[in-house]
């Protein structure tokens, strides 16, 4: 069956460093687009990061555009978020999900998604 799992997150200073990991199976992660989201308490999701099948490009919201990057790894099935400059704002739940093979990065519908692992930016 599909399952998306997530790694990496933990408690952080400001500043600092994380790269998660959106770890794929039951499916052929290079047929589709890989999106990560995120959800801080209260809050709604807010879609984060994309990256097409193709990975010729990639989406970020404004939020953290120039500080993180996402990449993929088809041949380990593995889609990451490297998080630069991080903020107490970047403190939520993140998740990778698996965008509908009929939708795009930018329409951002997806059909399955991981846990989430937690990203807690605090000094």
């Amino acid at each position: 069956q599909v399952q998306l799992v997530e790694s990496g997150g933990r408690l952080v200073q400001p500043g600092g460093s994380l790269t998660l990991s959106c770890k794929a199976s039951g499916f052929s992660l290079e047929a589709y687009a890989i999106g990560w989201f995120r959800q801080a308490p209260g809050s709604e999701s807010e879609g984060v990061s994309c990256i097409p099948a193709s990975g010729d490009t990639t989406y970020y919201a404004d939020s953290v555009d120039d500080r993180f990057t996402i990449s993929r790894d088809n041949a380990k099935n593995t889609v990451y978020l490297q998080m630069n400059g991080l903020k107490p704002e970047d403190t939520a739940v993140y998740a990778c999900a698996r965008i509908q093979a009929d939708s795009t990065c930018r329409e951002g519908k997806y059909d399955y998604s991981g846990q989430g692992t937690q990203v807690t930016v605090s000094s």
